[in-house]
């Protein structure tokens, strides 16, 4: 059984339980009606806009046929829309899944046959590869579209025009707390992304924990996104949590890049910035940095992937703004171990979160004592109840209240340390070596701005680092910067860690969530 003090992190949540009410119609219930609770270049959307048009959505959603627990598809840009189509399927009762509005015709043919979502809502812009993908779905029967001519389909905004909102359609939906909610997709780094099927329960806790206890929302904020808001990290912190506070969301539907997120900090002043590693690292060395005024952000979020201490460091002293580096994943819903505002340990990714309990286990499955690594186990009050439609990998992941992951970590006096994913180590001199050791070690070095460190079996056909490097501004990549880079790793880690081979490249390629694709760069070093 689970510790007495485990699910005491929060009150238990009623009976009748809905994440649209819990997350919007609070704001109204409590004052916040005319506050603006979006922000979108120089357009606004208060609370009470929101839930107008949400209420429209559940509507249409029931006029359409829709039933409860049955799956919405999202593929929206952030906007405004996003979260009315997001609240709109929660007030319904029905189920939202989100996706990339980047993909291609076959992705999407994929997630429609995956999810058998009967309405699908997307935007104008991504029609040329959406659209076909609709048309010819099995069970897929209206595409509800934003932001544009709407070419056959259903225009969102008239959808939305011809539905009562203040009619019985558009109340919400008597769910519970363990009724289904939303499908979070997995990253897809071993094959293709998995849907981690959620409670409106799941959601909540997160926020009860992580967003108030650890980050401590307030009304006050001012909300900014790196991330997207498909993925759930940017769900969670860019708009269900501020939500619950009363606070606001600046979105934009744009590329996140150095540039735009300047442009956004300067507009809109935020006091939340969420962000991965690869984005702080390139605003550091962005020219305009220096002409950029950070002094409205509070705290500054970073995940999805290891923050060097050396980018963790060098922030820090150029802005004075507290950077909480955490880890979640799809199967959680979102942080379960992050550091706090008033307690950082430099590499590490910090503490439990309250309401949650992780072990560090070996592969039979026993508990290893502190600085020994192995695979984290986790549990609190928002695991996920399987993989849809996997019934083996559920029964590998999930195992009652513990969620078993493919993180390796040690723990050293209750912090928590990052070693890297169980397929992405290296055994190299029959020594398991982590890629993120070497890779932080290069990355503190000044010419280089980016890495990822894959194994390589050489003529020999013994397995070594092999290093995929971005130079630094002004910097080349050479034999000689090879070299010292090589006496560099020597110097701070154990000698069979060094990179045998470098690489130069102009840019590392990312996966849709801004994480750098090593499972890409480990396939093209295969096939050579």
């Amino acid at each position: 059984m689970p510790s007495s003090s485990l699910y005491d992190a929060i009150a238990p949540f009623p009976e009748r339980f809905n994440l649209a009410s819990y997350y919007l119609d609070r704001n109204a219930d409590e004052g916040r009606s005319d506050k603006v609770a979006l922000l979108a270049g120089d357009e606004r959307r208060t609370y009470g806009d929101v839930l107008a048009r949400t209420r429209r959505v559940a509507a249409a959603l029931r006029g359409a046929g829709v039933r409860p627990e049955e799956r919405v598809l999202i593929v929206l840009p952030d906007g405004f829309a996003f979260a009315e189509a997001f609240f709109g399927i929660l007030r319904a009762g029905a189920v939202f899944a989100m996706v990339n509005p980047l993909l291609k015709r076959e992705d999407y043919a994929a997630y429609l046959e995956y999810t058998k979502a009967r309405v699908v809502i997307g935007h104008a812009e991504v029609l040329p590869e959406l659209g076909p993908a609709v048309a010819s779905a099995r069970l897929a029967c209206e595409l509800w579209v934003v932001g544009g001519e709407a070419r056959g389909f259903a225009a969102f905004d008239d959808v939305l025009a011809a539905a009562d909102g203040d009619g019985h359609a558009a109340e919400v939906e008597p769910t519970g707390p363990d009724d289904l909610a939303g499908w979070l997709f997995t990253s897809g780094s071993t094959g293709r992304p998995k849907a981690c099927v959620h409670t409106h329960a799941d959601f909540a806790w997160s926020t009860e924990t992580y967003a108030l206890q650890v980050v401590r929302y307030e009304e006050s904020d001012v909300c900014l996104s790196v991330p997207k808001l498909f993925f759930g990290y940017a769900t969670g912190t860019n708009l269900m949590f501020p939500f619950r506070v009363g606070a606001t969301s600046v979105l934009f539907p744009g590329r996140s890049t150095a540039d735009e997120l300047f442009d956004q900090i300067a507009a809109h002043r935020p006091t939340l910035l969420t962000s991965v590693p690869t984005m702080i690292g390139n605003m550091l060395r962005s020219p305009r940095w220096d002409e950029t005024d950070f002094s409205s952000l509070r705290v500054c979020l970073s995940a999805g992937e290891a923050l060097p201490a050396s980018l963790y460091s060098e922030w820090k002293e150029r802005t004075g703004v507290e950077i909480l580096d955490g880890i979640g994943s799809a199967e959680m819903f979102h942080i379960y171990i992050s550091n706090r505002l008033d307690d950082v340990r430099v590499g590490s990714l910090g503490q439990i979160v309250p309401g949650y309990e992780a072990s560090i286990v070996g592969p039979d499955g026993d508990e290893l004592p502190d600085g020994e690594p192995g695979r984290l186990r986790v549990r609190g009050g928002s695991t996920a109840l399987c993989y849809w439609g996997d019934k083996a990998k559920s029964r590998e992941t999930f195992q009652g209240e513990w969620c078993t992951s493919a993180d390796i970590f040690r723990r050293d006096e209750g912090y928590y340390f990052y070693e890297g994913r169980t397929d992405d180590l290296i055994k190299v001199s029959g020594i398991w070596t982590s890629p993120l050791e070497i890779e932080n070690a290069l990355l503190e070095h000044p010419s280089v701005a980016e890495v990822c460190v894959c194994g390589h079996a050489g003529e020999d056909e013994l397995v070594k680092p092999y290093a995929f490097v971005v130079v630094s501004p002004g910097k080349d990549g050479s034999d000689v910067l090879a070299d010292e880079l090589k006496a560099w790793v020597k110097e701070r880690l154990a000698p069979h860690k060094y990179p045998r081979w470098f690489e130069w490249r102009a840019a590392l390629p990312k996966n849709d969530r801004g994480k750098i694709a090593r499972k890409l760069l480990k396939e093209e070093l295969a096939a050579r």
